[in-house]
């Protein structure tokens, strides 16, 4: 009796930064157990959480296998380049000279292995992936790992649809786009307003031309019911677009980060959480680029104390370090001499969001942690700095209803007067209710049959299609 071929082959590739990695490896997940060969690929340095082995392959509940195989030789830089943890627009640009040959040596060492690529799966901001798929003859789909708004606007504006955007953030005008709210200026995200030579817009410009000529399948890291105008308004220019998250699981331990100095300092954290009443944390993290200055850094130190109530600060680097020294801690008498704050270096934002302790997020308003937020049901202080977090934090206040803004430049009343309005004001019971409702709707869509698991479903008959014709 002949065995049966093997499942069509999904490669998937990450640019080597934070926030496209964790959503990249929950799409791969889901996919791997619907019915797909999944392979992920990036490549791992130090200042990236993922400690998955060259050549691993790991069991998805028994519904599938995730196999694990680096980017790496030619001209890229090795894992260990300090290069990778100064800037992420001199990543961007360097993956853009030299990523192409190594992925695609990658693809057809896949075939010359006999599991032949039918589809490449990249992450938004690299539009590389996309030119070398086509190149190699293989079908490529996008995540794009912002939500559908903030692509609705690049989209709108780049393609000269939405009349004149303001040309700085401080200017009067509102701008108006199909299916989103009126937007002022200083509610846009900021590559809006980045000089033409800036990278990062550079390899927007040439993603949205991926997007409209090129990709076969736009994956969007949101769901149905959350922006339900967005998704439809933009599908008159971009049909393929399909809703696939919330690519969010906090039942996977450490997101993926499986050493075992990460698994000490979860239990760490996780036990002192434990310890605290329920709804009564204020969690504090800005993100794997984000950095406070010492001022700032006092500052909220400062407010969180004020505040009385218990707090985990994730708090990197030079970041952390004077905290640690700095008088600005005495204050806030962490734990360990008998106070309330805790202070950690990394822990994984998940499981804690998901934590029955969490009572409010004090966040940059990266999209993941947006999502993330919305799907634990958690209000939000936001911080919004650069990228989309301030039409993130826009949505979150004045659309989603979850949280309020936290003026610049941060101020320790203002850092205690918001946390207060979020966790025990005149609003805080709607707020939380409006989240706990965002939160049944994230955990509806990706249930069985529902729409974002539909959209899911429809992209692996998509992709087995494409399988089953290339074996006639």
């Amino acid at each position: 009796m002949a065995s049966s071929p093997p499942p069509p082959h999904a490669l998937l590739v990450s640019a080597p930064l934070q926030g496209h990695v964790n959503p990249l490896l929950v799409l791969g997940r889901r996919l791997a157990s619907s019915g797909l060969l999944v392979t992920f690929s990036t490549i791992p340095h130090a200042g990236l959480k993922f400690t998955h082995a060259d050549g691993e392959a790991t069991d998805i509940a028994g519904h599938g296998t995730l196999r694990f195989e680096h980017l790496q030789g030619g001209d890229l830089w090795p894992p260990h380049d300090p290069r990778y943890l100064v800037n992420g627009g001199d990543t961007l640009r360097h993956l853009e000279d030299a990523a192409p040959a190594a992925l695609a040596g990658l693809i057809r060492r896949q075939s010359d292995a006999g599991r032949p690529v039918a589809v490449v799966v990249a992450s938004a901001f690299a539009p590389w992936a996309g030119r070398v798929a086509a190149g190699e003859g293989v079908r490529h789909a996008v995540l794009w790992t912002e939500s559908c708004s903030v692509l609705s606007l690049f989209y709108h504006f780049f393609h000269n649809l939405a009349g004149d955007f303001p040309s700085d953030t401080t200017a009067a005008a509102v701008v108006s786009v199909p299916g989103l709210p009126a937007m002022a200026a200083g509610d846009l995200p900021v590559l809006i307003h980045a000089p033409e030579q800036f990278i990062w817009r550079q390899v927007l410009v040439a993603e949205l031309h991926n997007l409209h000529d090129t990709a076969s399948w736009l994956l969007v890291n949101t769901f149905d019911e959350l922006e339900h105008e967005a998704i439809e308004a933009l599908r008159a220019h971009l049909p393929s677009i399909t809703p696939v998250g919330p690519l969010f699981d906090p039942d996977v331990h450490g997101d993926g980060h499986g050493d075992a100095a990460a698994a000490a300092a979860d239990d760490d954290y996780m036990a002192w959480l434990d310890a605290q009443s329920p709804g009564s944390v204020v969690f504090v993290a800005f993100g794997s680029l984000m950095r406070l200055g010492a001022d700032e850094t006092t500052e909220l130190v400062a407010g969180l104390a004020a505040t009385g109530r218990p707090f985990l600060l994730v708090a990197r680097d030079k970041n952390r370090a004077s905290l640690l020294s700095d008088d600005c801690l005495s204050p806030a008498a962490i734990t360990g001499g008998g106070g309330r704050g805790k202070v950690v270096a990394w822990c994984s934002q998940g499981r804690v969001l998901s934590h029955a302790a969490v009572g409010c997020f004090v966040t940059h308003c990266g999209w993941n942690s947006t999502v993330e937020a919305l799907a634990s049901g958690v209000p939000v202080v936001t911080f919004p700095a650069w990228g989309d977090q301030p039409t993130n934090a826009k949505f979150l206040e004045d659309v989603y209803g979850v949280g309020v803004r936290l003026p610049r430049p941060m101020a320790r009343c203002d850092v205690t007067r918001c946390i207060d309005k979020v966790m025990g004001g005149p609003e805080a019971a709607a707020m939380r209710e409006r989240a706990g409702r965002w939160k049944a709707e994230a955990r509806a869509a990706v249930a069985a049959g529902e729409s974002s698991d539909r959209g899911i479903q429809g992209f692996v008959d998509a992709v087995l299609a494409l399988g089953a014709a290339a074996d006639d």
